[in-house]
């Protein structure tokens, strides 16, 4: 959990503004420590992966239905 995202946005900010963008392999490697460590840390693989699942679909329907009615303004 991100106890203080406004660190984590202004690292974000600045990475991308000091790199370049990361290679196909320099991303499957990151990819591939940020889930070894979330295994290691115990929070991956969820215990139950459908938990929550409601909200999601429930935010996929108010967002989908954005998309094709008009707006009223």
């Amino acid at each position: 959990m991100i106890k203080n995202p406004e660190i984590l946005e202004n690292f974000e900010r600045d990475f991308i503004r000091n790199h370049e963008r990361l290679s196909h392999e320099q991303s499957r490697k990151l990819f591939v420590a940020m889930w070894k460590e979330a295994m290691m840390f115990g929070v991956f693989p969820p215990s139950d992966p459908l938990e929550g699942i409601e909200v999601d679909i429930r935010m996929a329907r108010i967002l989908n239905s954005c998309l094709t009615k008009p707006s009223s303004a």
